[in-house]
């Protein structure tokens, strides 16, 4: 493994994150709306797909294959929420009105910070990327088609609870109703349980690499943010501010995450 291509690769793809995400945030300050940050953190792994697989020194078949990966599941995730962002570009989404309120009159420095800090998570959670892309040996291996096969029921299910989710609230006779059918009648967060998921299968999809053991940082750090930071605690806290003792039944019928899990 050459370390001058691991250095240049990190650098030039983090430089793209960094330039991208401070126009969004300059586009942010114009519109006063930060959650235009998500559609482009989900755009930003299709970019730094498009570096690999134009410059990485490793077998363009598996190169080809782990980038068409990305560049499909970053591109329909942030198709999904520019979709969504975009219909209400005006209004910013509660959970970022939140932290603009509690981060006072610095709020908009901070955002700047916070975006560049998004970008360098881009970079950080893209490990696994490096790894594979730098791996010359020239035949996939059976790690490698297992960790497609996740890859691609993992897209599958993320895909499915999105649609299932965003045809609930396009029903005009459930607002302000939870959405409990498909695969929200078992878990609160399919949609969070398969983007993990797919974050695991680029680690064993990575094993199959020298140095792929390393690849375990990026399903850690998505599952820790999932739990405990800006996924399931700061969602379901919106939930229960705007539907309250409906949300608090729901809680209480279906699981946090596993999705194939239903309490009694």
């Amino acid at each position: 493994m050459d370390n001058s291509s691991i250095y240049a690769l990190v650098g030039y793809s983090a430089l793209a994150c960094c330039v991208i995400m401070f126009l969004v945030w300059l586009w942010s300050l114009r519109i006063k709306n930060a959650g235009v940050v998500d559609i482009f953190w989900s755009y930003n792994f299709p970019i730094i797909a498009i570096i690999l697989l134009l410059l990485a020194p490793g077998f363009e078949t598996r190169k080809l294959l782990l980038c068409g990966m990305v560049i499909i599941a970053g591109g329909r995730l942030g198709t999904h929420l520019a979709v969504r962002v975009l219909k209400h570009l005006r209004q910013e989404e509660p959970r970022y009105a939140q932290i603009r309120k509690d981060w006072g009159k610095n709020a908009e420095v901070k955002m700047a910070f916070f975006f560049q800090a998004q970008a360098l998570s881009n970079v950080l959670l893209a490990v696994p990327f490096f790894i594979i892309t730098l791996n010359t040996a020239p035949q996939l291996g059976a790690l490698e088609y297992a960790g497609t096969a996740l890859w691609l029921i993992s897209v599958i299910g993320e895909a499915t609870a999105d649609a299932q989710l965003a045809a609930f609230k396009k029903d005009a006779a459930n607002k302000g109703k939870v959405c409990d059918t498909g695969l929200w009648g078992y878990s609160r967060h399919p949609n969070y349980f398969f983007e993990w998921l797919m974050w695991g299968s680029y680690f064993v999809f990575a094993l199959g690499s020298p140095y792929g053991y390393l690849a375990i940082i990026s399903p850690a750090i998505i599952l820790y943010l999932l739990l405990k930071v800006t996924g399931i605690p700061a969602t379901e806290e919106q939930s229960l501010r705007t539907k309250g003792e409906a949300f608090k039944k729901y809680q209480q019928k279906t699981s946090a995450f596993v999705p194939w899990f239903k309490k009694a």
